[in-house]
């Protein structure tokens, strides 16, 4: 069974409906969400509500921290990536606002731990961007003994790291559209990447797949019309920030 992991869309119902016309070709069969369904991004009506039909068929989400902004939006945003939750809440109906409050911080899935952000305390929303990081992550986990692979966003890059010889994780750096085999005798993370907003100075959406049966993750690459999701938000008034680093792929 091949398992769609999709995180970090922000709004960008553009890249969403890329990844999962690319997901849904490529065999997906099951869809998991990692966080961040709102945020920055000028569609979070679309993208809830078009989450929310997934989840009715099945599919599996986690909230991410600007899903929770979007609830409860600090009173004086100071930081330019809290800027935009006062907006997306006011944009939100009292159903909308009831799905991303309700979500689960965690979420396991057979074999499989989903988070947005490191299992460390998932409410403090830690980023795993290293070694030490994704060690920390991974050793949280054991609270889930039948737990071997770990999936998670919130640092908008594509990471794997699994279990070495030594204490902490080795780190590897995949290529897109490449099947990295991760059997079941070691640990496994990895990052996935965002959906809505790549951080790698390639606008190009990202996502990936866990074959549960051949025991393979791959991690892809889609073309989205990100001149389009840039054009919305500035149409909304929202910080041009935003837009312009959806060309820039930053």
């Amino acid at each position: 069974m091949k398992l769609a992991l999709l995180s970090d869309i922000h709004a960008n119902f553009q890249a969403l409906e890329a990844c999962l016309e690319h997901a849904e070709s490529a065999g997906a069969r099951q869809f998991a969400f990692l966080g961040d369904l709102v945020g920055y991004g000028a569609d979070p009506v679309a993208v809830i509500d078009k989450v929310r039909d997934l989840v009715a068929q099945g599919a599996l989400v986690v909230k991410g921290n600007h899903d929770a902004m979007a609830v409860t939006p600090p009173v004086d945003a100071k930081h330019l990536g809290n800027s935009t939750a006062q907006w997306t809440c006011a944009q939100l109906d009292a159903q909308q606002k009831d799905f991303l409050d309700k979500l689960p911080l965690t979420l396991q899935y057979q074999a499989v731990l989903l988070v947005h952000a490191s299992l460390d305390g998932p409410a403090l929303w830690r980023y795993v961007s290293d070694q030490r990081a994704a060690t920390a992550s991974m050793d949280a986990g054991a609270a889930w003994p039948d737990v071997r692979y770990i999936f998670g966003g919130h640092v908008h890059l594509q990471t794997l790291y699994y279990g070495g010889m030594g204490a902490s994780l080795m780190k590897f750096e995949p290529t897109p559209g490449i099947a990295v085999p991760v059997p079941r005798h070691r640990r496994w993370l990895a990052t996935i990447g965002s959906v809505g907003q790549p951080r790698d100075g390639n606008p190009q959406a990202m996502y990936a797949m866990f074959d549960t049966d051949k025991l393979q993750l791959t991690f892809h690459r889609v073309d989205y019309d990100y001149q389009a999701a840039a054009t919305a938000i500035r149409r909304a008034g929202l910080p041009v920030f935003f837009a312009d680093r959806l060309e820039r792929g930053q």
